[in-house]
């Protein structure tokens, strides 16, 4: 990009231009109200474009380019809580584009993922599982907003990062209520540089040969036994917890020291079972899996 501009700037600058502006700006009308040259405005038009900040519309022979929907000015780390409330809002009254909309701004303006995930995911996950529970929405309505939670999280999950091979985790849902759960785990490993295999919903591999199963997934995504390897099972169910924590059991064997089980629940005090944590805190989880990493690395 052409020197002399701070491409953060600018786009701050043509937020605020055009979040004025009701029926849209041309290329020109853009150009000459920032002050930036045409040919350099039109790279940076296509530039923002492309991250989803703004979309151009056709009207006769001119092109006027508006702000997409849920986009604002942001600045972290003071606009999470802020976030989450517009978020929520936007998913409460259905306006699935501007809620993807404000993700991509997000992630455009610099936020830190985890966090977006742990302060804005999360507890809007939370938060359309009371409206259910407490009959403010159907099923219909939960399912179309999961569906939207679960695109916003595949937008933070499309940050083109390069995993480190010797972090290795494997991520999946015990469960239905669990899949966007184990979805935003995911993706929040992947911010941290963590190779990812995220598997879905296994609650239809709950049989005997299980253990077999992992057995031979993990001889293909974990050769050499080379750093770590972490499986954490997101549930709501203990009696799925304790299904996967004996799998895990008998497959980890005696040697196995830096493979370990991760059990993101909240689970009753009378309840048994075997796992090297168990905590529903996904900030606690990130936190540990690194520790872990760092003392196997030390090794």
């Amino acid at each position: 990009m052409a020197k002399g501009y701070d491409e953060s700037e600018v786009k701050t600058r043509l937020i605020d231009l055009l979040k004025k502006s009701k029926t849209g700006m041309s290329g020109i009308e853009i150009s000459e109200n920032l002050g930036i040259n045409r040919t350099t405005m039109a790279k940076y038009l296509d530039i923002f474009a492309a991250e989803g900040i703004i979309q151009q519309r056709n009207v006769g022979n001119t092109h006027l380019w508006l702000v997409e929907e849920g986009i604002e000015k942001l600045q972290f780390p003071d606009d999470y809580f802020k976030v989450q409330e517009k978020y929520l809002d936007f998913l409460n009254n259905a306006f699935g584009r501007s809620a993807l909309g404000l993700i991509r701004n997000c992630m455009n303006s610099e936020a830190n993922s985890v966090t977006l995930i742990t302060e804005v995911i999360l507890p809007t996950i939370k938060s359309v599982k009371d409206l259910f529970a407490e009959g403010k929405i159907g099923t219909s309505e939960q399912n179309l907003l999961f569906e939207i939670i679960l695109d916003s999280i595949k937008i933070i999950n499309l940050q083109n990062l390069i995993p480190e091979p010797q972090k290795n985790i494997v991520v999946f849902s015990s469960d239905i209520d669990s899949i966007l759960i184990s979805e935003a785990t995911s993706a929040a490993f992947h911010a941290r540089n963590w190779k990812v295999s995220s598997l879905g919903n296994m609650s239809s591999t709950m049989d005997v040969l299980f253990d077999l199963d992992l057995k031979k997934l993990l001889t293909k995504i974990w050769k050499g036994k080379e750093g770590i390897m972490i499986i954490v099972v997101c549930s709501s169910s203990e009696e799925s917890l304790k299904f996967f924590s004996e799998a895990f059991q008998s497959v980890k064997g005696k040697n196995q020291k830096n493979l370990n089980l991760i059990l993101n629940a909240k689970i009753g005090k009378k309840i048994d079972v075997k796992a090297d944590l168990i905590t529903d805190d996904l900030d606690e989880i990130i936190q540990w899996a690194e520790t872990a990493y760092e003392n196997a690395s030390g090794q």
